[in-house]
């Protein structure tokens, strides 16, 4: 009930008004001033305005204390607006900020949810299709070819990094350790781990970088996000003897890291969206083996490491892939 909820709020109140008025008694009973009339006539009087004070101020809260009393149904029951009080106004204002910050969380934890369940769909998917290859490359009945194999394995390599990265975005700063590295050897031994590819796609890999270029990054984390552009610029060059020329440009302010390619390039359209999560654009139907996640991935890992990011292109002619690191 509302009113015994108000009661025992106002209960050390209401003790503390009949301590007071007994008190003031005491002192001019003290002081000889002794007309037990009087006394009773203040008395009664007083207890009429504390029982006045009390109905006034019930009746403001009435409202408020029915709403907190009993627990809600639905959200709509929380939420609604009738307190009358400054005190009860402020909790209803902190109710509903409170249900607000509620929902941003619940949709961003139903959004990485739903993304994480989309990518792990698509990946397994795609998972089957190296798995299938060899299959049938152990089931032929001529000698086995090793390297065919090995460029499947190659690709669920590439598959497993890419799921493991994605598990690991959500905690990030936990696994981030940032440190200067060279950013040569970081370059040269992500283009060896994927020398294989370059070699059956017959692309050449051109690196002009000086020793001495330190960056300010996570050396794990910025191999992922080269190898992701380099594995791209590869994969989307379907001419043989083509280059994919790996530069840096240092000034006195920032280093620029620009990894371009001579492939078919990116539609105008495309540009935009291809760091968007799931998004494979034209390209992406052409070879029938992108999961849209890679650049996403990248340019997440980017940002969480302060690097910027930047993606131009042109249909025909190639893409240029970016990354810039502030001194």
């Amino acid at each position: 009930m509302s009113w015994r909820l108000f009661l025992r709020d106002y209960a050390s109140f209401i003790i503390f008004q009949i301590l007071l008025v007994g008190f003031i008694m005491v002192l001019y009973w003290l002081d000889g001033f002794r007309n037990v009339d009087t006394a009773v006539y203040t008395f009664s009087i007083s207890l009429v305005l504390l029982a006045s004070f009390l109905l006034a101020r019930y009746l403001m809260r009435q409202s408020y204390l029915t709403k907190i009393a009993q627990l809600p149904k639905t959200m709509e029951d929380a939420l609604q607006k009738n307190a009358k009080t400054p005190e009860a106004v402020k909790a209803e204002k902190y109710m509903h900020e409170l249900y607000r910050l509620y929902q941003h969380e619940l949709h961003a934890l139903y959004a990485s949810q739903k993304r994480h369940d989309q990518f792990m769909n698509q990946w397994v998917h795609q998972m089957k299709t190296p798995i299938s290859v060899i299959e049938l490359l152990l089931q032929d009945e001529r000698a086995l070819d090793k390297n065919s194999v090995q460029e499947e394995v190659d690709r669920l390599r590439r598959g497993l990094d890419m799921v493991l990265v994605n598990a690991r975005l959500e905690s990030f700063e936990e696994d981030m350790q940032v440190e200067r590295v060279a950013l040569k050897a970081i370059v040269t031994a992500t283009v060896n781990e994927n020398k294989r590819l370059f070699i059956t796609k017959r692309v050449f890999p051109e690196i002009h970088i000086d020793e001495d270029i330190i960056v300010a990054s996570d050396s794990k984390w910025l191999r992922f996000i080269i190898g992701q552009f380099v594995t791209n610029a590869v994969k989307y060059t379907f001419e043989a003897n083509k280059k994919i020329t790996i530069s840096a440009i240092q000034n006195e302010e920032h280093i620029q890291l620009a990894i371009c390619d001579e492939g078919i390039g990116i539609p105008t359209s495309d540009l935009s969206r291809v760091t968007k999560a799931f998004f494979t654009g034209e390209n992406g139907r052409k070879t029938g083996e992108s999961t849209g996640m890679g650049l996403y991935l990248a340019n997440e890992i980017c940002e969480k490491l302060g690097h910027e990011l930047e993606i131009t292109s042109e249909v025909g002619k190639g893409t240029v892939v970016t990354v810039t690191f502030t001194n």
